[in-house]
């Protein structure tokens, strides 16, 4: 049989296969999200309370030893030694954790975990662990140890290091405004969507220019400290060569944040990096390559059945019964537990505390799914978990 005359010609999806201008051709939101935007999904949240929250982030990630990617950036490269290189993997630790509570808020919002949408955010999300992990052992294979609970954001605000300047990333349950505004606005490859006003470092200039420090420097990379383990579908490996520093960056801006695909290329998991499967998710079609480039035109993505959690307010959720604030609390208190685990494997912890951590995070979902399942009063949606990293009083 043959296609129909003024249907375009679509090929089935290779990774690589795509311009990192396909974004732009296929009709994607040609603009990132900046905190008006953010602030008009939250109806309960002013621009006042935005900038607020953003200042709060940016003294909490300031305090946690988190540079500006900028001022990094604005380094010379003939200057940028292994100091440089252990601030910068601190500031890309605060970054890969930052995008797993948003993308988990998503993800355990849609009812039918066996659905496609939940199976490519779940993907993902094991993506992103497997970056925190990567960077974790770059850090520490130029002798840094990685500060995880310390670099923790605080939501609504802005991304680790001033990265993505105007995008306001806040925890919500899975609509395509949140698509478009939060996931696709953090995983933008660099030349798809226009720039924001305020010029700033996409994600992956910045991992090219720490892969161009390793490069120049080629410092003498430790094993003793970092850790083996099998993350999702993925397994961490200690990084023993500047070959395994140039792979491990590599598989990073491939399958998220600042992908430069090439036309011509494949790879090996034949799936879309982050930013086109959110892509996938807000058309509500696959992406094919047509006569006429690349189009959300394949088979449909049907958007899933949500649980209707509203957006995390600054500040955290006021006056709840006391049902919800210790569900809150139990959540906060496990979640801080995993990121004290992620602490104590990269400082000699190994595997074993590494797996124990990822079995505590699994065990999230529960009392999340019970907040997004209590409703706000006044019918504005439900509860959802607000991923606060409790810190241990001083003696």
């Amino acid at each position: 049989m043959g296609e129909e005359p003024d249907e375009p010609a679509v090929a089935p999806f290779k990774r690589r296969r795509f311009l990192a201008s396909a974004a732009v051709a296929a009709g994607a939101p040609t603009a990132v999200a900046g905190p008006a935007q953010a602030a008009a999904s939250q109806a309960d949240v002013t621009a006042a309370d935005v900038a607020a929250a953003e200042a709060a982030a940016a003294q909490a990630q300031a305090a946690a030893g988190l540079g500006s990617v900028a001022r990094l950036m604005a380094v010379p490269e003939d200057s940028r030694g292994v100091a440089w290189l252990r601030s910068a993997l601190q500031v890309a630790v605060g970054l890969e954790l930052a995008t797993i509570p948003p993308y988990l808020c998503g993800w355990w919002s849609v009812k039918d975990q066996r659905s496609e949408v939940a199976r490519m955010i779940r993907r993902i999300v094991g993506d992103e662990m497997y970056h925190l992990g990567i960077v974790c052992n770059l850090l520490v294979a130029v002798g840094g140890r990685p500060q995880i609970k310390a670099a923790a954001p605080v939501y609504p605000g802005p991304l680790p290091g001033g990265v993505r300047a105007g995008v306001t990333v806040y925890l919500s349950g899975l609509t395509r405004p949140f698509v478009r505004d939060v996931m696709m606005a953090i995983e933008a490859p660099e030349v798809s969507l226009a720039r924001s006003v305020q010029p700033s470092p996409t994600v992956g200039e910045f991992y090219e220019g720490m892969l161009g420090a390793f490069r120049a420097v080629r410092p003498d990379l430790a094993t003793r400290g970092q850790v083996t383990q099998h993350i999702d579908t993925d397994e961490l490996r200690p990084v023993r060569t500047l070959d395994d520093v140039e792979h491990a960056i590599e598989i990073i801006r491939e399958q998220g944040e600042g992908t430069e695909s090439s036309p011509t290329d494949s790879f090996s998991d034949d799936r879309p990096a982050h930013y086109y499967a959110f892509g996938e998710i807000y058309h509500g079609r696959a992406l094919r390559e047509t006569d006429d480039g690349w189009r959300y035109v394949g088979p449909p993505v049907p958007f899933p059945d949500v649980r209707p959690m509203a957006p995390v307010p600054v500040g955290g959720w006021r006056n709840t019964s006391a049902h919800v604030g210790g569900l809150l609390f139990r959540f906060d208190a496990m979640y801080s537990t995993v990121l004290d685990s992620l602490d104590a494997a990269w400082a000699g912890g190994g595997h074993r505390t590494l797996g124990a951590g990822i079995r505590t995070m699994r065990g999230l979902q529960k009392p999340a799914v019970e907040l997004m399942e209590t409703p706000v009063p006044g019918g504005r949606g439900t509860y959802g978990p607000q991923f606060r990293a409790l810190r241990r009083p001083r003696r």
